[in-house]
């Protein structure tokens, strides 16, 4: 069974920074398809920012030059930078992950692996 543990979520103010962190179990994280999903109220749930496991980083443009996608293999943790956060930001926020090598696109359906969320909120 493969777990993912989200950390690092918090408030902050526009233009501001935070790093999340999603912790896997199991799997090697640098083996497969890891994504980062947001979901704010009454929206639904959006990708933000994916990795493959040749390392491939893909970004939708809400997020692009902004978020930054990273991972340490030796720690099987995946992490996103968010820079110059702005208050369109604030939501929960998810680490994916599906057993494939190249991830599929942003239809959460086609993630297996889901962390229990993290709140992110930014204030104007």
């Amino acid at each position: 069974q493969v777990q993912l543990v989200e950390s690092g979520g918090g408030s902050v103010q526009a233009g501001g920074s935070l790093k999340l962190s999603c912790a896997a179990s199991v799997i090697a994280s640098s083996a497969y398809c890891m994504a980062w999903f947001r979901q704010a109220p009454g929206k639904e749930r959006e990708g933000v920012a994916r990795m493959n496991g040749d390392g491939t980083r893909i970004y939708t443009d809400s997020v692009k030059g902004r978020f930054i996608i990273s991972r340490d293999n030796a720690k099987n943790t995946l992490y996103r930078q968010m820079n110059s956060l702005k208050p369109e930001d604030t939501a929960v926020y998810y680490c994916a992950a599906t057993l494939v090598w190249s991830c599929l696109g942003w239809d959460p359906n086609k993630y297996d692996y889901w962390g229990q969320g993290t709140q992110v909120t930014v204030s104007s």
